[in-house]
């Protein structure tokens, strides 16, 4: 057992020098042969746990995702020598790799079509173009991974890993949204297409490679059963299962005490502080002192997605690698007692998106967390001159 466990260590010191090396500019190829055995016995877990620590460590996030695909190049020997995760027909993990696989034949058709735009076949621009808006669908997939994989990861050690993909993600997106306003672009530049597309196309594949052989093996070594059913549940409300899930089981209802619950001016039962929080024309989360995620409302036309896998995460995880250190600074301020409110705006969508933080004190002044307000402002803008309440004709 010893002997076990010090092989691991010394496998797991060979992947951090070699991370290491390819940060300071070594070839993959020179690498593969210096550590083939190494790479030969190298698991999902060694290389989740050299990312974890070499990040501890003190290499920056920003310079792990872009060494992710050497990694990914340079450690694919052992990679494959290992089984593929098993599942069956509606665990969550199952339907992930469909979705994968459905991905895949939407980029085998944009090619399809593509290849005869640049034939010269103008027939087959429609089709392509039709093609590029199922790119879509891999926004709702990295979604599910942001908002219930990697918060329940988190909990069992998996940040690092996590943190690196979901800048990988940011960078597809880009991609993604670049691609498809070139290709709605007149008169529509081919080469410029095809280019963006291949480097987009790589990198959505590479992504499938790290989720299939990395991510997944360890979602499955990682997590209980109460986890994936909590996923699979949760997934329903991403809409993101609706074809292959069973049945939703009616829930039985909430149960409020025949007290209210005494408030600063009023009192109020349980069912009516969840009826207001939910009709508020704003979407609401709630974060502790201890950057805790406590609360969100779930109003039907949420903006920002979330969901129930967030509560108890931290907030520097609820946010992609690129804007952490915003928020941190936001959260310090506040917690500083140098600002009582932060706020941007977005377009997004169609939308006109108004995003506040504002500090929660007690009456002492000791700071108590963060509410973060989010609201849909297109109509309020589009407002001119007034309408009083004797004008309301119902």
């Amino acid at each position: 057992m010893s002997e076990f466990i010090n092989n691991a260590s010394k496998r797991k010191d060979a992947l951090k020098a070699i991370i290491r090396k390819l940060h300071a500019g070594e070839s993959v190829e020179s690498l593969q042969e210096e550590f083939n055995e190494v790479i030969a016995e190298a698991s999902a877990s060694d290389i989740a746990q050299a990312e974890r620590e070499v990040i501890a460590e003190g290499l920056p996030v920003a310079d792990i995702q872009k060494l992710c695909d050497l990694h990914v190049a340079v450690f694919q020997q052992g990679l494959e020598s290992q089984p593929a995760p098993e599942s069956v027909p509606g665990h969550p993990v199952y339907n992930f790799r469909l979705e994968n696989e459905v991905i895949s034949r939407v980029l085998e058709s944009i090619e399809g079509s593509l290849a005869r735009v640049l034939a010269g076949d103008k027939n087959a621009l429609k089709s392509l173009r039709l093609a590029a808006g199922n790119l879509n669908l891999i926004e709702r997939h990295y979604e599910w991974k942001e908002n219930l994989l990697f918060p329940v990861m988190e909990k069992y050690g998996f940040e690092g890993p996590s943190k690196v993909m979901w800048g990988v993600h940011n960078d597809i997106r880009k991609a993604i949204r670049n691609l498809q306003s070139l290709m709605n672009s007149d008169p529509l530049d081919l080469e410029t297409v095809d280019a963006e597309y291949l480097d987009m196309a790589k990198a959505v594949r590479d992504m499938f490679y790290k989720e299939e052989k990395v991510l997944l093996p360890e979602a499955l070594t990682r997590l209980s059963q109460a986890d994936w059913d909590m996923i699979k549940a949760e997934s329903l409300s991403l809409k993101k299962d609706a074809a292959t899930a069973e049945p939703a089981q009616e829930e039985a209802p909430v149960v409020a005490s025949e007290g209210k619950i005494s408030l600063s001016t009023g009192a109020l039962t349980q069912e009516q502080i969840n009826l207001m929080l939910t009709n508020l024309p704003v979407d609401i989360t709630f974060v502790d002192e201890n950057d805790k995620v406590c609360f969100f409302s779930q109003t039907s036309e949420r903006i920002f997605v979330r969901t129930a896998a967030i509560i108890g995460r931290s907030v520097q995880n609820c946010h992609p690698p690129q804007s952490v250190h915003v928020v941190q600074g936001i959260v310090d301020d506040f917690r500083a007692g140098k600002r009582d409110v932060a706020e941007f705006w977005i377009q997004m969508g169609g939308k006109f998106v108004h995003i506040r933080y504002f500090a929660l004190r007690d009456p002492q002044g000791a700071y108590k967390g963060v509410i973060e307000v989010t609201q849909d402002v297109s109509a309020i803008r589009a407002l001119e001159g007034e309408r009083r309440l004797l004008d309301d004709k119902a």
